[in-house]
């Protein structure tokens, strides 16, 4: 909602904003099969970072048109933390994200674990650790891990595949779960 050259709320996202928040009453994502198509709604996602202490709650969708100024910046605070790149995140995750957190019916933000991944970020955490996809959903802004201390893993991948929209990942020792925007597919326990 701001111009990044002046740092001013522009007139349309002020707005869109404005028009936006009248709406957070409304209905969202009546049942997950449907959450992707149709009008009459608002999508929402409300995240924090452990790693940079930002939160973002933020209406990015509004009758069937997505809020540029909104996605800009849902990108950025999904950036790579470690070396500040930015990566526009596929809008198919985002609404994925958000269905999910509909379905679980909960007020709490996520945590995010890790959003876009730069080559460099990836190449060094797949050194350290065999969980790492060398070809990861994450490099190139598909996907996102997050965690709920309201909700288990169980819960919150079960909500996340009954969107049936992409890969769902439970990885319950460290506590979050993977959505993606690729194949439908499920692994983890």
């Amino acid at each position: 909602m701001t111009n990044g050259t002046t740092g001013s709320f522009t007139r349309r996202g002020l707005l869109q904003a404005f028009a936006a928040t009248t709406l957070t009453a409304a209905p969202t994502f009546s049942h997950a099969a449907g959450f992707l198509r149709g009008g009459g709604d608002i999508r929402r996602v409300r995240m924090y970072s452990g790693r940079t202490g930002e939160r973002i709650d933020m209406i990015y969708w509004v009758e069937g048109e997505y809020i540029a100024d909104a996605v800009k910046e849902i990108n950025h605070f999904m950036r790579d933390w470690r070396n500040g790149q930015v990566k526009d995140i596929d809008l198919r995750t985002i609404d994925i994200m958000a269905a999910t957190h509909n379905l679980l019916d909960c007020s709490e933000p996520y945590m995010l674990i890790s959003g876009y991944r730069s080559p460099e970020t990836n190449a060094m955490l797949r050194s350290r650790s065999s969980g790492v996809a060398k070809n990861s959903r994450h490099l190139v802004g598909e996907a996102a891990d997050l965690r709920l201390s309201s909700r288990s893993v169980n819960q919150m991948a079960r909500a996340a595949s009954a969107c049936k929209a992409g890969g769902v990942g439970r990885y319950t020792g460290s506590n979050f779960v993977h959505m993606d925007c690729g194949p439908v597919r499920s692994w983890g326990s």
